[in-house]
């Protein structure tokens, strides 16, 4: 099975040259990487040119956040047929960074809902901001699950992946241990399954937080995971294609 990367670039980089220098060693690196399947989130402003020049068939575009509404008076904010209409085929929802930010557990379940409904695969988000040895993490993460998928029927899990992004690891000089990822993964797996039932055993997880080229092998070998959430290390074409090249090594 390949894996799935997600290339986060959050706010970077600050102009369309640079973006698209960026883009071309992805490209590069996505195209030697045949046991990865590559999924490039870009700021919106950029995904309509990236993706509209693109001619293979390596990389698929996500956008980085989107507005449950179709549209309407929502100053700022970016709707799903828009993102559609601008090549993406992913959204990611509920992103730590967007948690911190404001957006709520309802707002998660809204937009899940409404990219399933415009045929967009969702990337839904979990994970605590903090831990203690009380393992109040464990309610946290069910309760966002709950809510996310709430409007989701069984059959439409299969359409979704879940990405298990620990605040505490992002942007951090290590990322969790695969073993405590491991524990994570099945408690996810089984809190699926009891929201959806069945279909829940194989839902797609990825683990995001301080990912790079000399943990990710560790990770998904011991991790239980599907694939990654990639941030720092995907705004950086050496980087990205070093982690792509640690990936290959494992296959």
């Amino acid at each position: 099975m390949k894996s799935l990367v997600v290339a986060n670039w959050k706010m970077n980089p600050p102009s369309f040259k640079e973006a698209k220098r960026l883009f071309a060693a992805t490209k590069k690196a996505a195209e030697s990487a045949k046991h990865t399947t590559v999924i490039v989130a870009p700021p919106a402003i950029f995904l309509r040119e990236l993706s509209s020049a693109y001619r293979g068939k390596r990389i698929s575009f996500a956008l980085q956040n989107a507005h449950s509404e179709a549209g309407g008076a929502y100053t700022g904010e970016i709707s799903l047929a828009q993102a559609t209409d601008a090549g993406a085929a992913y959204v990611v929802i509920g992103h730590a960074e967007r948690r911190a930010a404001g957006e709520t557990n309802e707002d998660t379940r809204k937009k899940v809902a409404a990219a399933l409904a415009m045929k967009i695969t969702p990337i839904l988000c979990v994970g605590e901001s903090s831990r203690n040895h009380e393992g109040a993490h464990f309610a946290l993460v069910k309760e966002q699950l709950r809510a996310g998928l709430s409007d989701v029927e069984p059959s439409g899990m299969k359409n979704l992946v879940v990405v298990y992004e620990p605040l505490w690891t992002i942007g951090a000089e290590k990322a969790m241990s695969p073993r405590d990822m491991h524990e994570m993964a099945i408690f996810i797996r089984k809190s699926v399954m009891e929201l959806k039932g069945g279909t829940g055993m194989n839902t797609k997880i990825l683990y995001g937080g301080s990912i790079n080229e000399s943990n990710v092998a560790d990770m998904l070998r011991n991790g239980d995971v599907h694939g990654l959430l990639v941030g720092r290390a995907s705004e950086d074409g050496e980087k990205f294609s070093a982690l792509l090249q640690a990936i290959e090594h494992i296959a």
